[in-house]
């Protein structure tokens, strides 16, 4: 990212009555992404979107990579819940990771974007401060914090991206007809463990899960990582 487009992200003009700004460029993209995926977004298709020539772009954003840039600090404003008070850093992060799963879920084309770098943007960058500070008083350095907060944000990135290419597949549907191919396939004789996992309904969704939060969760894996966490800070 070039000086020049993080002073106008950070630090952006009032938008115009008429005509184009990065704000209504960033919000025609997204709706670009949000409705066709990311490989639906060019400066072509943006541009015929806000109904202007793709040449008018250009004098704003250089590239189609600012353009992504533009795009990701857009929808990645940090809530206001973020910076309200919390009952100890393990609550703290889950807050953190909660609404960092709500925009993946959002936007699933975020987990699409080529990784160039670290978080660079102005968003990206207070997103990231959030994170540390609910580290603060934890006896942990700068180092070990910044390391938990690549981590947590790893693990997010990672399941989103999963449940985003398993799409309809994680319906409960399609788990109940997995769950019926393994129940045939799988011999206790030759894969044991397999089959007791099975039988104990292991892969399944709990029976209490509405239908449209069938999907896969990462409370579980979080929570085993903030387990880990804790071990850190007591040994700090």
């Amino acid at each position: 990212m070039n000086d020049d487009l993080w002073e106008r992200l950070a630090k952006p003009a009032p938008e115009p009555r008429t005509g184009l700004s990065l704000g209504r460029i960033a919000r025609g993209a997204v709706e670009v992404a949000d409705e066709g995926g990311l490989d639906a977004v060019s400066m072509a298709r943006v541009a015929e979107r806000l109904g202007f020539t793709t040449m008018s772009l250009y004098r704003h954003v250089k590239s189609k990579n600012e353009l992504l840039l533009l795009m990701l600090d857009s929808v990645a404003a940090v809530p206001a819940e973020l910076d309200e008070p919390c009952a100890g850093w393990r609550d703290g992060l889950r807050r953190w990771c909660r609404a960092q799963w709500e925009m993946l879920r959002a936007h699933t084309w975020i987990v699409r974007l080529p990784v160039t770098g670290p978080p660079v943007t102005p968003n990206q960058l207070a997103w990231t401060d959030r994170a540390l500070a609910t580290l603060a008083g934890t006896g942990l350095g700068e180092r070990d914090k910044a390391g938990v907060v690549l981590l947590v944000a790893t693990y997010m990135h990672a399941t989103a991206r999963l449940n985003a290419d398993l799409g309809t597949a994680a319906s409960g549907t399609s788990i109940a007809a997995h769950n019926a191919l393994l129940g045939s396939l799988v011999d206790a004789r030759h894969l044991p463990a397999l089959r007791r996992a099975v039988d104990a309904g292991a892969f399944d969704y709990p029976p209490d899960t509405p239908e449209d939060e069938r999907r896969l969760d990462y409370e579980f894996g979080l929570a085993r990582i903030l387990d880990g966490v804790e071990a850190l800070i007591r040994a700090a």
